[in-house]
């Protein structure tokens, strides 16, 4: 296979007429077919994925996804042959799941396709004359009913299932609505047909038995289980000043009757024409789509309506009207929206609604903004940007911006960006566009039209025109590399004009046919064309004549291309080859298989050849060109290809196809790496724009002013006048507040006084309480001042220890810094003594190297002469042969000379023996030119020879070296395996003495736990001892409240009998009084002995409240203790922690410092491999 490789990035094109064309994976993904492919494109992030068609596919004719998302299902005709590709969604990238193309039944073409609701089983329309209805369980590839939906040849347009029964089906088509049920491996029909005939275009199921049906007339039918419920009819009145008034869509009870207007098949561009001032179109109805208030259907050119169902009754209402937008960059922006709507699709959640158009076109619109629109109709939006409606028959690209510009017979213009996959400009024009060239610098475009060249400006928003030629039906037109020349094909005829001073300068006439392609070479001075007269020719454009030519009456060319360096032309044509002509003759033929070429393009690096041909595929080949089929083909558009283009950077391949569908390609060589070609400059941002568009931006501006500052002044009169409007309201409000502001005065007042009165209570409560706390903390000054002293003597104890501790440890260091030093001092002899003896060794090295190297230049000095002598001799020996050859040479040209003057008929004999001398001199040169080939590989081999010779004794004496060596480095070995003992004895102690600290410090960590917890178990204790506290608090206060109520039953009572004392005098009055006050005050007979009740319950109290007091303190002064203690074991566990801690990091630095010692002597003898000391780790001393 070829090494060069083309992915799909990006594809500009929409392929309208495909059944079911557009629909939704998830709610920002939409699935459309585009070219041979089926697209997925996010809607947000704007990126798209292929789904590819089949190998040898002709085109997509129907397209159907499953309800659960997960399966797509296309119809395609695959070699004259009809096949259906089920494809699994969810899988990344997507596969075939099946390939149904085996029928035990006649079939040309699958024209509708529906899937089951559980997705398991597929129905399949196939084209008239045998229109049959296939009812598949897809997965095991078997029909499970097949039946012949009609009979008479008529159009079926669209089948379904009902959403909710897997064996209930729908079918549409020209005098056809029929409901069929699968039962005992049959489709039955369970509905029959009633009254007139109509022409049914499209249908959906609202519910589990209602349809809602479509015909071509603009009539709505629902249907309720294969019953007529409903009708109503939609009518466009379109006046002649091109207002659109729509008219009542009016029920089935209405009075009036429209005339039904026959059509056999629906035409996407009928027009319907009427005399008069007015006309009455009958809208077709190409599409619906139900969602959950009702459904959506195209009514007509350019318009969709909404219909709401009725509360009350099974019947729909029109709601609201959508209508495709005009267009203002079109020629013609009253016939912009003049689109049949053929597809449309709601999103999962109901939110966004999408319509493709017969000029394939997307519209999307969001059904919120339908809502706030009501009164007006609403308008759809682009859903990416406006798409070519036809074959697309220009393309080109240039070198200083990322654009693509491309004609086509829809009559439009259209600039590209290929960095960002937008459409940057687009422009109608009045007559078809046959061929465009973009200028390198990207700022001009020369279009042929049908009636006119035109050279045009590309300004910001604009396309606009600035120089015309009378070159009518120009088919070819192209710019010169350098941008300074463009060439034009006027028939048979190519003009080149300049793009300076915009003059013909030049004709190239030669051609007898039409002109088909032409291409400039890389340095402008060549011009390559070819046509359909068979002929290739290479134009001289200094001196306007052909160059070279090279005519085959048996090929009728399409394109051509120039290789970089000029010296090779590629073309292809109508006899299924790719040519190879250089110097007006084929150098090389390759086969096409059985397809006609109709494009080729060359990188600009000469290694990629890329051809586009007539079945829409393309095909990537290596340079130079393979005998065999050797090239990657990739079924890319559903036409035949047009044009194809290579950027500048050799990083993209640009294809377009009469399928009206541009495809950009990423190319990358075998291994995935992408073709580099580095670029010195970025891309380009200016743009152009002219001086009226820049004065009447600054008028624009300038009015923009004027009106800004006629705002500000009527802003600030507004201003003004709210300022007095709200200085009233403040002097209302102001008024208000002072008056509240006064009453608010009064009361605090009021307040003021009762807060006086509780500050004196205050005061005197709290001077008691002071005096309390001074008793309390004098008492508890006293007794922990004794604590203080008591610890005060235990801390003086533990500093005695501690130092005791200290001077010991200081000791054990002292002796271990001693048995060190003697240590190190020892190696250091020994080693230094090992040193002396190494450096006396290399000296003596050194010497016998230094003898060796004035050897090798003494021998080497002989070998060189030895070589000069002998060059010198073979110098000598050829000259001698040299001269030998010359006289002889000399004595046969006289003796030719002389058999010339005597011998005028043999001349021809003479002639063949002078050939026979040339071909005997080159001869001699050949073999002469070996011979001195044969001595240089002479003199190489004698120097290899003595190379290896020299390398040999080197290594033999490199091995009697190291073999000295290595004895002494066992002996080396020896004396310090034997010192590494010793030095892991020394180490073993100390190993040990770290364990046995280690073993104290968790001892000491667990102690510590110990006091942690018995805190913890003080702290809940002493919780516990304040909530009785708070108990006690509470229960004083209750009974100072019972106190002061007694108190104050006292005083009633005092003044009762105060009443009573007055009428001593009248002893009946007083009786009744003294009556009145025991029946008041003593209401029960057992009064005296609640009364002793209580006085033994207060006894009680006091006795409790003593006890729980006693209790309190002694717990306080424990606590108070236990503190202490622990407080003063803390210090002195810390302490023991520090000077433990010192020690391990002393023992630490002493066992580096050993190891560095151990390393360095193993370093030494070259042992050990080069590891750092710290790296070490201590299990591997240990285990030593």
């Amino acid at each position: 296979m070829s090494t060069v490789v083309a992915q799909s990035l990006h594809v500009f094109g929409l392929r309208a007429h495909v059944a079911n064309n557009i629909f939704f994976f998830d709610e920002q993904i939409i699935i459309f077919p585009s070219g041979n492919y089926c697209v997925k494109y996010n809607m947000d992030q704007k990126w798209q994925k292929f789904i590819p068609g089949s190998d040898k596919s002709q085109g997509m004719l129907a397209l159907s996804i499953s309800p659960n998302r997960r399966y797509l299902a296309i119809s395609e005709i695959v070699q004259e042959k009809p096949v259906i590709t089920i494809y699994e969604l969810s899988s990344i990238p997507c596969r075939k799941r099946k390939v149904l193309n085996n029928f035990d039944f006649p079939v040309q073409r699958f024209i509708s396709m529906a899937f089951s609701p559980d997705s398991k089983y597929l129905l399949a329309q196939t084209s008239p004359p045998e229109s049959n209805l296939v009812y598949w369980l897809w997965e095991k590839q078997k029909v499970m009913a097949i039946v012949r939906t009609d009979s008479q040849n008529n159009a079926v347009y669209q089948v379904s299932f009902n959403p909710q029964d897997n064996t209930q089906v729908c079918v549409t088509g020209n005098g056809m609505f029929k409901l069929l049920r699968f039962a005992e491996g049959t489709l039955k029909q369970t509905n029959f047909q009633r009254g007139e005939p109509q022409n049914f275009l499209a249908h959906t199921w609202v519910s589990e038995d209602k349809i809602i049906v479509g015909t071509d007339t603009g009539r709505l039918f629902l249907f309720e289980s294969g019953d007529q419920r409903w009708e109503t009819s939609i009518m466009v009145k379109e006046p002649t000043s091109e207002t659109k008034n729509l008219e009542k869509i009016q029920e089935s009870e209405s009075l009036i009757e429209f005339p039904t207007i026959s059509s056999p098949v629906p035409s996407h561009e009928q027009v319907i024409l009427a005399s008069g001032h007015s006309q009455l179109v009958l809208p077709q109805v190409f599409a619906i789509a139900a969602y959950s208030k009702g459904f959506a259907c195209s009514a007509g050119p350019g318009r969709v309506l909404l219909f709401e169902k009725m509360e009350e009754k099974d019947f729909y209402r029109e709601s609201r009207e959508i209508r495709i937008p005009l267009d203002p960059q079109s020629n013609e922006p009253s016939q912009s929206d003049k689109q049949d709507i053929l597809c449309m699709c709601f999103s999962p959640s109901e939110e966004i609604l999408i319509a493709s158009t017969s000029k394939n076109q997307l519209y999307s619109i969001t059904m919120s903004l339908t809502e706030i629109s009501k009164g007006e109709p609403a308008h759809f939006e682009y859903l990416m940007y406006p798409l070519h409606s036809a074959s697309i028959t220009g393309l080109s690209t240039c070198i200083r911006k990322p654009l693509i510009a491309t004609c086509s017979l829809d009559r439009s213009v259209r600039i590209w960006n290929y960095e960002s996959n937008t459409l940057e400009l687009f422009k109608e024009y009045q007559e078809e566009a046959y061929t465009i060239s973009l200028h390198p610098s990207g700022h001009f475009v020369v279009v042929g039209f049908a009636d006119k060249l035109r050279l045009m400006n590309l300004l910001i928003d604009d396309i606009r025109s600035f120089k015309e030629y009378s070159v009518r039906g120009c088919r070819e037109c192209s710019f010169s590399n350098g941008g300074h020349l463009f060439a034009a094909v006027n028939g048979n005829v190519i003009h080149i004009f300049s793009t300076t001073s915009l003059e013909n300068i030049s004709n190239l006439k030669g051609h007898t046919g039409k002109v088909r392609s032409i291409v400039w070479n890389a340095d402008d001075s060549k011009l390559i064309s070819c046509g359909t007269d068979s002929a290739v020719y290479e134009w001289n454009l200094s001196s306007g004549k052909r160059q070279t030519e090279c005519v085959l009456k048996s090929c009728s060319y399409n394109c051509v291309t120039v290789s970089p360096d000029a010296k090779i032309i590629f073309a292809v044509g109508s006899d299924q080859t790719l040519k190879e002509i250089a110097d007006s003759s084929v150098l090389r033929e390759i086969s096409a298989f059985d397809v006609i070429y109709t494009a080729v393009v060359i990188s600009h690096s000469g290694r990629m050849i890329f051809v586009g041909t007539s079945v829409g595929t393309i095909r990537a080949m290596k340079y130079p060109l393979p005998l065999q089929k050797e090239f990657n083909e990739y079924q890319a558009h559903a036409g035949p290809i047009t044009k194809m283009s290579l950027t500048f950077d050799d990083q993209f391949l640009l294809t377009v196809a009469e399928d009206g569908c541009l495809f950009t390609w990423k190319v990358f060589d075998k291994d995935g790496r992408g073709i580099k070609r580095e670029r010195e400059v970025g891309f380009a941002e200016e743009v152009l724009v002219t001086k009226t568009d820049m004065e009447e931006k600054a008028q624009m501006m300038l009015e923009l002013k004027t009106r800004v500052e006629e705002l500000k002044m009527e802003n600030e009169y507004q201003l003004r006048l709210k300022d007095m409007n709200y200085s009233e309201k403040i002097k209302e409000l102001t008024d208000k507040f002072l008056q509240e502001m006064e009453s608010l005065k009064t009361k605090n007042q009021v307040l003021r006084t009762e807060k006086e009165k509780q500050d004196v209570s205050h005061r005197e409560h709290i001077e008691d309480l002071l005096d309390k706390q001074s008793r309390e903390l004098q008492d508890l000054e006293c007794c922990n001042n004794q604590k203080l002293l008591l610890e005060y003597e235990k801390y003086q104890e533990l500093q005695l220890k501690s130092q005791r501790m200290q001077e010991e440890y200081e000791k054990q260091l002292r002796d271990n810094d001693e048995t060190k030093s003697q240590a190190l001092e020892e190696l250091t002899e020994f080693y230094e003594a090992k040193l002396q003896e190494k450096t006396t060794l290399l000296e003596e090295a050194q010497e016998d190297v230094r003898q060796q190297l004035r050897e090798f230049e003494e021998t080497k000095k002989q070998i060189e002469n030895d070589e000069d002598q002998e060059i010198q001799d073979i110098k000598t020996k050829y000259k001698k042969k040299l001269r030998d050859e010359k006289e002889s040479n000399l004595r046969l040209k006289g003796e030719t000379g002389i058999m010339r003057k005597k011998f005028s008929s043999l001349q021809k004999e003479i002639e063949e023996r002078t050939n026979d001398i040339e071909s005997l001199k080159g001869e001699q040169v050949k073999l002469q030119g070996v011979i001195k080939s044969l001595e240089k590989d002479i003199l190489g081999l004698k120097r290899e020879i003595q190379e290896r010779d020299e390398t040999i004794q080197d290594k033999e004496k490199r091995i009697y070296d190291l073999k000295k060596k290595n004895q002494e480095l066992e002996k080396f070995k020896f004396v310090l395996d034997y010192k590494i003992k010793e030095l892991k004895k020394q180490i073993e102690p100390r190993e040990n003495e770290i364990k046995v600290m280690k073993e104290q410090i968790q001892e000491m960590e667990a102690e510590l736990e110990h006091f942690h917890k018995q805190n913890t178990q003080l702290e809940l204790n002493i919780t516990e001892l304040w909530q009785k506290l708070r108990a006690t608090d509470q229960e004083m206060h209750r009974e100072r409240q019972k106190e002061r109520d007694l108190e104050a039953l006292v005083k009633r009572f005092k003044t009762d009998l105060h009443n009573c004392v007055a009428y001593i005098q009248e002893p009946r009055l007083l009786k009744e009084k003294v009556r009145a006050l025991f029946e008041k005050y003593v209401q029960r007979a057992d009064m005296v002995e609640i009364a002793g009740l209580n006085t033994d319950l207060q006894q009680e109290y006091a006795r409790q409240r003593e006890h729980l007091e006693r209790n309190l303190a002694t717990l306080k002064k424990k606590v108070v203790k236990e503190s202490e203690l622990h407080r003063t074991d803390y210090v002195r566990i810390m302490q023991e922690n520090v000077s433990l801690i010192k020690e391990i990091n002393e023992l630490r630095r002493e066992l580096k410092f050993t190891r560095s010692q151990v390393y360095d002597l193993e370093a030494a003898l070259k042992l050990t491999k080069k590891i750092r000391p710290q790296d070490v780790p201590e299990t591997e001393l240990r285990r030593s």
